[in-house]
């Protein structure tokens, strides 16, 4: 296979997995709105999906850069960059994310997507015989680790102090116009948690796309950075909007369920208290050019959420199997993507 070929193929892969993260992380947009009725399953993914790909002209024309994407590319040293460690750590993504789909467990395909990456890169380190140390870009993998546990507390207070702030101002509301007016509000909250979504999550398959395109360019003698990859194929940016937005609109009812119900029950003052939250770290995340999880996210906006009314409200025992699958994420999607390498390399 000549090399422009392979990397057709890892970018029709690329696209496969945001189109799976799409339909996996479909949930984090939705499952509050879901639960609380306020609109049909279907509704609701049309609905997340709009404001998915819309989130493209946020990134594009308001922030002005596609930062997320930048550190994805960059998060291994380039010099440990080939097509065969881009396309193995593809692979293991892809299937870690589907077995945690077919479980109903929201993981994070961001942090499957960086753990595949960089088990690929270091499985090719060892087949150089290099020093494995060099290969990661600490600078812009320490921070993403540390977001595993910050995201899911910052959403879990800014949760807490919103729903505390709204039970206060509307206690001597009338239950039935309350309830009426947060149904209201929880479609401009999910429409705000759906571009946070889509603006963070989107950018880690731009920034995939990118380290494939920059090396086949550097292979040929031409020099290239993100920023200029992006601003000249702006098709990719625009691909990665779309195949995420269409992924969303297959749905994940499986972490639906999970997401909706079985942390706590929501109702739809909790569910625009959580979904602000989210949306909140997301923003905050993004502008810091720091690609984290929604699943993470939500989730911790919807602990303390729950948190409001009693500690005994959550579920723990689930919110603990959940916390299991996310520390688990990125070492497993390292060891399934030095596997996938090393099985390549006896073919290639």
């Amino acid at each position: 296979m000549s090399s422009f070929s392979f990397l057709v193929v890892i970018i029709v892969l690329a696209l496969i997995f945001d189109y799976i993260n799409g339909f996996h992380d479909a949930a984090n947009s939705i499952a509050t709105i879901v639960s609380t009725k306020v609109l049909t399953p279907f509704q609701a993914v049309l609905w997340a999906a709009i404001f998915n790909f819309a989130a493209f002209f946020v990134s594009k024309y308001i922030i002005g850069e596609f930062k997320i994407g930048n550190t994805i590319a960059k998060s291994v040293n380039e010099n440990f960059i080939t097509l065969e460690v881009i396309f193995a750590g593809l692979i293991a993504a892809i299937a870690w994310n589907l077995l945690t789909w077919w479980f109903g467990i929201p993981s994070s395909s961001s942090h499957t997507l960086l753990g595949g990456f960089m088990g690929a890169a270091l499985a090719h380190a060892g087949a150089l015989s290099k020093g494995g140390f060099s290969v990661i870009n600490y600078a812009k993998v320490i921070p993403t680790f540390l977001f595993i546990f910050i995201a899911p507390l910052i959403g879990m207070v800014i949760g807490f102090i919103i729903t505390v702030i709204i039970i206060n101002i509307s206690q001597k509301a009338n239950p039935y116009k309350a309830d009426s007016w947060f149904r209201r509000l929880q479609l401009v909250s999910s429409a705000l948690f759906s571009l946070g979504h889509g603006g963070n999550d989107a950018q880690k398959v731009m920034g995939i796309i990118g380290a494939a395109y920059i090396y086949y360019e550097k292979q040929r003698g031409v020099e290239l950075d993100f920023t200029t990859f992006v601003n000249t194929h702006l098709w990719v940016p625009l691909a990665s909007f779309i195949a995420i937005a269409i992924g969303t609109l297959s749905g994940g009812w499986k972490i639906v369920k999970t997401m909706g119900t079985r942390i706590t029950k929501v109702t739809p003052l909790e569910g625009v208290s959580a979904e602000t939250a989210g949306a909140a770290t997301l923003y905050v995340a993004e502008h810091l050019g720091i690609p984290v999880s929604t699943t993470h996210t939500i989730t911790g906006a919807i602990i303390g959420v729950g948190a409001t009314k009693r500690l005994s409200a959550v579920r723990w025992g689930v919110t603990i199997n959940l916390l299991w699958a996310w520390i688990l994420t990125i070492p497993v999607s390292a060891i399934l993507a030095a596997i996938v390498y090393y099985i390549l390399k006896l073919f290639i």
